[in-house]
């Protein structure tokens, strides 16, 4: 998605009001993208700082987005405060959805680059476990297939799982 799509979802959004601007499949896109280029960081976290609603996994897109300008700040003070500021509405997101694996995920995958003297990390293994879970019972679990294969994907990479739990993911079918 480029720069052009990004500002052409924005505008849309803005025309055709909140419940447009804010579908869960593009703001996944939307995200992916944030985490690749400043400048979508940027677009995304001002598109996301206009939220004020309390669904559950749009505010974990929200939180997320907190953490894209944590990941672009110049500043240690702007990073740090960035990512209190994404734990703060991850814990709202939590709250209201405590099994949603999606906001579990969007969490997780903030904490684990997170350094861990911060102290900012502290629901790693947690998300982890409910994850996991979710994928394993996938798809009685209630796990829609995109999310589903964003999450079992990225787990299969690096140090995320162990070799038995690789094993299992690699068979589910999604």
């Amino acid at each position: 998605m480029g720069m052009l799509t990004i500002y052409a979802f924005l505008i849309c959004g803005f025309l055709f009001g909140t419940a447009e601007v804010y579908r869960v499949s593009e703001l996944r896109q939307f995200y992916h993208q944030a985490t690749k280029e400043a400048a979508a960081g940027e677009a995304f976290y001002k598109h996301m700082a206009q939220y004020d609603g309390r669904e559950p996994v749009i505010l974990g897109f929200k939180a997320a987005s907190e953490a894209v300008m944590a990941k672009y700040a110049w500043s240690p003070y702007a990073k740090l405060k960035h990512l209190k500021n994404s734990a703060a509405i991850f814990d709202q997101a939590v709250k209201l959805d405590p099994d949603n694996a999606e906001i579990r995920f969007l969490r997780y995958t903030v904490e684990y680059y997170v350094p861990r003297y911060l102290n900012l990390s502290n629901n790693v293994e947690e998300d982890r476990r409910i994850i996991l879970n979710s994928l394993f019972k996938y798809p009685k679990s209630g796990l829609d297939a995109e999310p589903g294969k964003i999450m079992r994907d990225f787990l299969l990479t690096a140090d995320h799982c162990s070799d038995q739990e690789k094993q299992q993911l690699r068979t589910i079918k999604i």
